[in-house]
């Protein structure tokens, strides 16, 4: 399950950079029918630290991190070679649309407190954009800085403790 949010209520300005100037594609993905010690490969092989989980359709149905795999899998003592993604990924994902302003999208990124965002575009996985995306660009680096001031605030605050 999916939450994709476009650019209509967020909208900023036409002239606005958009999450397609910055996002990275294509993405490396995985179907949630592979096992955990693939996605560790994979992860490994491409030096990246999440994979978009998706269907054959191209319709993303989740996120599986390397922290996943670990206390999701490893620490609870289950079988990396038979453990199925969807029995380790995180289900419920937040996505934006490629035409969204780069900002909005930084914005969502602080105000959910993740670093990492699928791209989707006609129900299908077209990108995936990051805060290092947004602070590569230098229309964006304020926004990147803010999102990720609002993603620690709560370990500053103690509230992940």
């Amino acid at each position: 399950m999916s939450a994709s949010l476009g650019n209509t209520a967020l909208a900023k300005g036409d002239d606005a950079m958009k999450v397609r100037d910055i996002m990275t594609s294509p993405v490396i993905r995985i179907s949630p029918e592979e096992t955990v010690d693939v996605a560790a490969r994979t992860l490994t092989q491409y030096n990246i630290g999440i994979l978009p989980v998706c269907d054959a359709s191209g319709q993303v149905c989740g996120l599986v991190t390397d922290r996943d795999l670990v206390t999701r899998c490893v620490a609870s003592n289950r079988a990396p070679n038979t453990t199925k993604i969807r029995e380790v990924m995180t289900g419920q994902v937040m996505s934006v649309q490629p035409d969204m302003d780069a900002g909005v999208a930084a914005h969502l990124m602080g105000r959910q407190q993740i670093r990492r965002l699928p791209v989707v575009e006609n129900g299908k996985l077209c990108g995936m954009v990051s805060l290092g995306d947004l602070a590569n660009k230098e229309e964006s680096v304020m926004d990147a800085a803010d999102a990720l001031t609002d993603i620690t605030s709560n370990i500053a605050d103690g509230k992940m403790w």
